[in-house]
């Protein structure tokens, strides 16, 4: 399947199905799938329309091409000279963003080439980025006169704040492995695994409760602008409801009974 808004006979974003596991293709590879106005509307099509179903237990977003994402698309925005048209730019890519933490399953980022400026904050607001060890990341505005002020929101809640600052006021490129190290990406593996590690990866998701991963997921993000006393009341009323779940009678069950769990997904 292939969504797209842009010029004719231009797939901007691909779409693909396949056991549970919905893989969104960034499509634009000559303009190192540079963030476009079409390509934020078809992102963000696709993304309610994930949000509604519930047969998908997983997202994997990636790119086509040399380059992950190389951030706004800049022509594109240089031809548009007007705040109010940024607000709206800006407004519509924060809203894509949200919706990728909000989405009621995990988003992994499978990550090759240059992640720079918006695509390293796609990669920030993945709940998991596997990314090849070639990969290089960056929020680079700063060397074009621009802080990046909307990836750092995304940066600076995965990476501690002195290395998210360092990146974001030197506009300094860091390796896959920097990347592990500081925490904006999960796993680094060699390029030719890539695929196979994101596979590996959203099999291990999907083999899990559908119910214990989308109850996970949604009491990860909201616990953390929390208080600890507040997180911990929120929390434990999470999993005493989880516990009354169809999925975790079947899961403890199978546990005492050495076999493996049938999940009924509620």
């Amino acid at each position: 399947m292939s969504l797209s808004t842009g010029p004719a006979n231009e797939d901007i974003l691909l779409r693909e199905d396949a056991d549970g596991v919905v893989t969104l293709t960034l499509n634009r590879p000559a303009h190192f799938n540079a963030l476009s106005e079409e390509m934020l509307t078809a992102l963000q099509a696709a993304l309610d329309d994930i949000a509604g179903d519930a047969n998908v237990r997983c997202v994997v977003l990636g790119a086509a091409g040399r380059a992950f994402c190389a951030g706004h698309d800049l022509k594109q925005m240089r031809a548009n000279p007007d705040q109010a048209y940024y607000q709206d730019l800006f407004a519509t890519c924060s809203r894509v963003m949200q919706s990728i933490v909000d989405l009621p399953v995990p988003v992994v980022a499978k990550v090759q080439g240059m992640a720079t400026a918006a695509g390293c904050q796609i990669v920030a607001s993945c709940d998991l980025a596997v990314a090849a060890e070639s990969a290089t990341f960056a929020v680079s505005g700063i060397n074009v006169g621009l802080f990046c002020s909307t990836p750092a929101v995304a940066l600076s809640r995965n990476v501690a704040p002195k290395h998210a600052f360092d990146m974001l006021v030197t506009g300094r490129f860091i390796s896959a492995a920097e990347a592990l190290s500081n925490g904006l990406i999960s796993r680094m593996v060699p390029d030719v695994d890539l695929d196979a590690a994101v596979t590996t990866l959203t099999a291990e998701i999907c083999a899990k409760s559908p119910v214990a991963v989308r109850t996970g997921k949604a009491m990860f993000h909201r616990q953390r602008a929390m208080s600890l006393a507040d997180a911990y009341s929120y929390a434990g009323d999470v999993m005493a409801c989880n516990m009354m779940a169809e999925d975790a009678a079947e899961g403890i069950d199978a546990f005492i009974a050495k076999r493996k769990p049938v999940w009924k997904g509620r």
